[in-house]
């Protein structure tokens, strides 16, 4: 498999689906993560080179800008997920980026069986809302540690 030039690694859901087929006949370890990505800094692109360290391929999953306002309120996105999914296919460690529009990711977690969903912070595996969909379907759940002091919120903050 090669490397996709960045703006071919932003694609739909049923590209996603098949690119992880191809991964799976291809014998590649798929990682998958997802999360609101709004202002990239050096707290994601460590998480995101530890999350591809895991496997062979790195799917991310992005929160629609509907669902970014849902969860973090009418401010934000700061970044439109257009915005947002281009930074993330730059990088070097970023295979794929598919957005979607639920809260969690649990449905697309469902319909790609990643064979590993990676997340950061202070969850557990257990308490994660996904951990049930991820682990039925023959995956496994790894928690990555935050870089300290490290957020978007953060950075609005300062801002």
């Amino acid at each position: 498999m090669h490397k996709l030039p960045s703006e071919q690694k932003i694609v739909s859901l049923d590209a996603c689906l098949a690119f992880r087929k191809t991964c799976k006949e291809n014998g590649k370890r798929v990682v998958f993560t997802n999360g609101c990505f709004d202002i990239l800094h050096i707290g994601h692109t460590t998480y995101l080179q530890q999350a591809k360290a895991l496997g062979d391929v790195l799917i991310i999953g992005i929160n629609s800008d509907a669902s970014v306002s849902a969860l973090k309120g009418p401010k934000r996105p700061i970044n439109s997920e257009a915005d947002r999914a281009g930074v993330l296919a730059a990088l070097e460690a970023v295979d794929c980026v598919v957005v979607f529009k639920e809260s969690t990711p649990i449905e697309l977690l469902e319909a790609l069986k990643p064979d590993i969903h990676v997340k950061g912070g202070d969850y557990t595996a257990e308490t994660l809302p996904e951990f049930e969909t991820v682990t039925k379907n023959g995956g496994r759940v790894e928690i990555l540690s935050f870089v300290p002091g490290k957020s978007t919120t953060a950075i609005i903050q300062k801002i």
